[in-house]
């Protein structure tokens, strides 16, 4: 997410309903002259081909529209209308109809962009004076907002920047003065006006901070002559805003409720509920791009995760697709495409990023396959690049779970299209990903090449694309990285000794082992200062801001593998939970850390800790930060999340500057000191950290905005130089904490950085400022640098890019004029991003031959454990487990019951029934099984309160016990005596059948046995009078069953019984008991010892169960509903008997 364009008809409906209501931040001389805005907008339909609202009377657009002169105009973020002839001035509703009519659904190029026209609106046409007209705006920089106006405005107003005059709103700074404003922007204003356009400025920029706005332009704003004994009256006509995106949070419902004037009156009944008391905010597509039905659900996905999903189709008919992790990743292919002059084939840009589940990247790879195999095959083929760079904490091997499941459902429409798949990624669990890839192409008959770090990012671009490839995209023959390695060496550090005693096993001196023998406890050090350029060293110390304990883990790893002689992390600091402690190992060892609820606890139990690492939500980083700055004692903060408003990051970055406090991101992974400190998950796993040799420091210093990119720079400067020294990526985010300039003039000051490395993008200026530093001679250390971003010229309409602040805004922020201007300057840059490897490799070479540096012997870092959770996911080990389940899983995307989805569940309508058959029979059970097992539970559901279940229920409700409880005291009455006949009838049923007897043999044995026929007998029923649930019973099983002879059996013992008594029929227990048995022994899913094992198992009597707590429940309700008191059995009702006493006399013996 990040700043967005929205229709004029919502800005003018933001700004005329907020202008009186947002606090100004200094008075004004009175309400505003504003007139009342009227605004409405209609939009086209292409699949019915109209307009809605129609343009006509009494079909939901306001009275005004026809009764008023009108102006009609595209709304579609389409810049100079009036220059293309896309305005309708003063006319009628007729005429203006006829005119929106004529071109709706028509597409129309306005200068080199060509788009569709759907959106329109429609205002009373406002006459005035050409000298009435004058020019707004708002925009906002890193410094602060900016307001320029001129007197001279609409159409012809010219060059803004050069005529405007400008007043800048600093951030942290006091709003000026009304005799500043006046005297800066409204100069030459009548002054008969300047009070109101004063005032307006005033409101205006209140709206504009209250709402978050990032960009606001009114031309013209009209003001009006003041009318005798009234003021002047003030329109605004033409109106282009932005929004912070990213505040949706803090202002969607003031949005929503400026906008909520725009539902149709009449449309209230109809309405679904919103979340906010209006229609959320629109955020239209650029002109020339309408949102395909895929880019929408794409961008409703991304709105609804924490994860970043971005598709752009540029070419719905191009051959080569792209699918990658990683917003700097996403745009370094799309270059490397450009660049081997496929541009022209390149069918979408998009990407990847943030940990989405397995769902959303399967709802996300499922979406581009189905565009991929659409439509007639090319003769030539399709390419499919699933690329990305190595990931910090992506597990990349999940994530491809969801690739993989899109991929086998398109098998046929990959094969039909020819298409050849080429993937290239690295990070955390990459190779058991990679494998898993490989074994997908095969087993579907696709083309498929799989590559890891081994390559460079982009190698498998020419490859894919059937072009030479460049000597830089040569695949490297790398060492292997044991999965799991071993301990480390006797002797590497003194504080966490190698091995490992059990607890328990005698030590040499004796003793046992004991548990706290296994805790490592370091005592706080406080050490001297550090150079300014020097934030992070070997004794650096941190607070981690929120419960992380993956990435605290992964910080004290790496600490053990640099060999310092304390953790880098200090405590935690989680304002929601009480004080505790939490245990993570050192090296083999572990060790414990506190968990603090403030950050002044904190600082005032380490004042060793002078960086905190804030894993704080995009909602309370602000606030968190903000108490973090008030302690003097930190001077280094990491903001790891993402979608921080920019108004709240500006804020920061400003009060940072004033205290003096580095701050790293939002929107960042971290950065890396190697040998020294790791800030969170920064540089991914282990094997990573390794292999790009990141243990110790190396001469390089680089900075990045991209945190997948910068791991790949790592890997980049391992193999081409002696490694590096310290790498940062400041975040892709309008407004980083800190920008390019401020590491790199950390590293120019530092000596034991050789060689600078800048990685920039399209968007922004920020690379300008350090073109400024070298060219006069601040930065005069060798600096190699490249602009991502350079396909963005390929592209005729606009692109968001993966990253907040890579959109450019003029011809300077183009990637192409960076690298021009950077080369100009003096900086090393290579002709692409693939020739960086062998440019960085040159440089190095000639600053050994010169010696500025000296490589040094490579160390042997000790091996980390790696941990069992790890381990046993990558299947490197094995332990035998506690429990075994197989009826539910709900690990995966979805919940599974016995193997079906729960969505197939629902979708095929299996109902409590087959719900039933699946948890406790583990197979699907035919339809009639599963209604009869619903008419178990309809029938067992309750039989009145006084039997002894329901008794005990309804007295433990009335002593005011809990549901649960009064559940559970009607439940344990269920057992021999009651409730226990379903089981005991099953089995002399089947037995008797089984047993070859007839039914009068079998009931004269049991009679010999003394022993009573479960499931025979009633207090009422009887041969005259049957009990309905059981001819209920009788019914459905004769006519549904296949075979019914358990029921045909206990029906004839009910012959011979009822001979006796007419009482003794078959009683429900019985019916259900037997036809239960023959549900099992007939519907052909159970074999016979199956069906034997499970009423063995008592499941009948489980039925039961289930059946009887929805009575029991009911009984409960009831009883609170009616407010019963405590329950006292009546004293008569009680035969006591106490004739025979035992006493015992104190002291006596018994």
């Amino acid at each position: 997410m990040s700043t967005k364009a929205i229709r004029e008809f919502d800005a003018k409906q933001l700004v005329s309903y907020w202008l009186n209501r947002s606090p100004t931040p200094i008075a004004t001389l009175g309400e505003s002259s504003l007139t009342d805005v009227k605004v409405a907008q209609v939009e086209f339909d292409p699949v019915t081909k109209t307009l809605s609202p129609p343009i006509k009377p009494g079909l939901g657009l306001p009275e005004w529209v026809f009764t008023s002169k009108l102006v009609g105009k595209p709304d579609q973020l389409i810049k100079r209308r009036g220059k293309a002839g896309l305005l309708c001035l003063n006319k009628d509703w007729e005429t203006t109809a006829a005119w929106i009519e004529e071109r709706a659904g028509k597409p129309v190029t306005v200068e080199k962009t060509t788009g569709t026209l759907n959106t329109f609106i429609i205002e009373p046409f406002t006459p005035h004076p050409a000298d009435t007209e004058y020019y707004v705006c708002i925009n906002s920089t890193r410094e602060g907002d900016w307001i320029l106006f001129t007197h001279e405005g609409g159409v012809d107003v010219g060059d803004v920047d050069a005529k405007a005059l400008k007043l800048l709103i600093a951030v942290g700074e006091e709003f000026p003065t009304r005799e500043t404003i006046i005297s800066t922007l409204l100069e030459h204003v009548a002054p008969t006006k300047k009070d109101v356009l004063c005032d307006f400025l005033i409101r205006l920029y209140a709206v504009y901070v209250d709402l978050h706005f990032a960009y606001l332009e009114i031309n013209p704003l009209v003001v009006l002559d003041a009318a005798p004994g009234k003021t002047a009256e003030i329109h605004y006509l033409d109106m282009a805003a932005k929004l912070d995106q990213t505040a949706d949070f803090l202002c969607g419902p003031k949005w929503a409720l400026a906008r909520d004037n725009s539902l149709p009156v009449n449309n209230v009944a109809s309405a679904s509920i919103k979340a906010d008391r209006g229609p959320p905010m629109v955020w239209p597509a650029p002109f020339g791009r309408d949102l395909t039905k895929e880019e929408a659900y794409i961008q409703k996905l991304d709105a609804s995760t924490g994860a970043s999903l971005k598709l752009t189709v540029l070419n719905q008919e191009g051959r080569v697709w792209t699918m990658v992790a990683g917003g700097g990743a996403s745009v370094v292919y799309s270059d490397a495409i450009a660049a081997a002059g496929f541009a022209h084939e390149l069918a979408n840009y998009g990407e990847y990023s943030g940990a989405p589940t397995e769902g959303q990247t399967y709802e996300y790879a499922k979406t581009i396959i189905d565009l991929i195999t659409r439509g007639q095959p090319h003769p030539e083929g399709k390419v499919l690049i699933i690329g990305g760079g190595a990931a910090n904490f992506s597990d990349v091997a999940a994530t491809f779970k969801g690739i993989i499941r899109a991929l086998k459902q398109y098998q046929e429409g990959l094969q039909r299209h020819k298409v050849s798949i080429w993937v290239r990624r690295a990070g955390p669990n990459y190779q058991e990903g990679l494998k898993a890839m490989r074994l997908c192409g095969e087993s579907i008959g696709v083309p498929m090449k799989v590559y890891g770090p081994e390559s460079p990012i982009t190698a498998i671009v020419p490859m894919a694309l059937g072009i030479a490839r460049p000597p830089s995209a040569a695949t490297r023959d790398v060492t292997p990285i044991a999965s799991a390695p071993g301990t480390p060496p006797n002797g590497v550090d003194g504080d966490a000794p190698a091995s490992k005693d059990p607890v328990g096993s005698i030590k040499a001196n004796g003793s046992r082992e004991q548990p706290n023998d296994q805790i490592v406890r370091f005592e706080t050090e406080v050490h001297g200062s550090r150079p300014w350029f020097r934030p992070f060293d070997a004794d650096t110390r941190s607070f981690v801001f929120g419960l992380q304990p993956r990435a605290i883990q992964g910080m004290l790893d790496f600490d053990f593998s640099c060999g310092r002689k304390t953790p880098s992390v200090a405590a935690m600091i989680y304002p929601f939970g009480g004080h505790h402690i939490q245990k993570f190992y050192w090296g083999t060892k572990e060790t414990l850390l506190p968990v603090y609820t403030s950050v002044a606890e904190a600082t005032k139990k380490h004042p060793d800790v002078d960086v905190v690492v804030n894993f704080s939500s995009s909602r309370s980083v602000y606030a968190s930060t903000l108490d973090i700055l008030t302690h003097p004692q930190i001077k280094s903060i990491g903001i790891i999340a993402e979608g921080v408003p920019e108004r709240h990051a500006r804020e920061l970055l400003h009060l940072a500057v004033k205290k003096g406090v580095i701050i790293i991101g939002p929107a960042t992974v971290g950065g890396i000191k190697p040998g020294c400190f790791r800030i969170g998950n920064t540089g991914g796993m282990m094997d990573n950290l390794i292999a790009c040799k990141l243990y110790r420091p190396g001469s390089v210093g680089y900075v990045s905005k991209s945190g997948g990119m910068s791991n790949e720079l790592n890997n980049i400067l391992s193999y081409t130089t002696n490694g590096v020294y310290e790498g940062v990526a400041i975040g892709g985010d309008r407004y980083p904490g800190t920008s390019f300039i401020d590491h790199l003039l950390r590293y120019e000051a530092d000596p034991d950085c050789k060689l600078l490395l800048l990685l920039g993008e399209v968007g922004g200026t920020e690379e300008y400022r350090v073109i400024e530093a070298v060219k006069n001679g601040t930065i005069k250390k060798p600096i190699v640098a490249w602009a991502i971003g350079t396909c963005a010229k390929m592209f005729t309409s606009e692109v968001q890019f993966g990253h907040a602040g890579s959109m450019a805004n003029s011809d300077v922020e183009t990637a192409d004029a960076k690298n021009r201007a950077m080369r100009a300057a003096g900086f090393i840059v290579p002709d692409t991003f693939e020739d960086l490897p062998e440019t960085l490799k040159a440089v190095y070479e000639k600053l050994i031959a010169s010696g500025q540096i000296v490589p040094k012997p490579e160390v042997e870092p000790p091996q980390i454990p790696m941990d069992y959770q790890w381990a046993s996911k990558l299947g490197l080990i094995r332990k035998p487990a506690a429990f075994i389940s197989t009826i539910s899983d709900e690990r995966g995307q979805e919940l599974m019951y016995a193997g079906m989805r729960i969505s197939d569940v629902f979708k095929e309508e299996l109902g409590i029934g087959g719900v039933i058959s699946l948890l406790w029979f583990k197979r699907r059970l035919p339809a009639y099984a599963c209604k009869f097992i619903e008419m178990v539970l309809q029938l067992t559901a309750d039989h009145g309160p006084a039997v002894s279940g329901a008794m005990n229920t309804i007295i433990t409700a009335r002593a005011g016990k809990d549901l649960i409880s009064s559940l559970v005291a009607g439940l344990l009455t269920i057992g021999d005596r009651f409730g226990g006949a379903l089981d005991g009838a099953a089995a002399e049923f089947s037995r008797g059948l089984g047993s070859g007897a007839t039914p009068r043999e079998f009931v004269d044995s049991m009679r010999k046995a003394n022993k009573l026929i479960p499931g025979i007998g009633h207090k009422i029923k009887s041969k005259t009078n049957p009990d309905l649930r059981v001819v209920l019973v009788v019914d459905y099983v004769k006519k549904n069953f296949p075979n019914h002879k358990t029921l045909d059996f206990a029906l004839a013992v009910e012959d011979v019984t009822t001979q006796k008594s007419n009482t003794l029929i078959l009683n429900v227990d019985g019916a259900i008991a037997a036809s239960f048995c023959d549900l099992l022994s007939g519907c052909g899913a159970f074999t016979e010892e199956e069906a034997a094992e499970y009423l063995k198992n008592g499941t009948l009597n489980g039925l039961f169960v289930l059946g009887r707590s929805i009575g029991f429940i009911g009984h409960y309700l009831d009883q609170r509903l009616l407010k019963q008191p405590l329950y006292r059995h009546p004293a008569d009702d009680i035969f006591i008997n106490m004739q025979e006493r035992v006493v015992f006399q104190p002291g006596a013996s018994a």
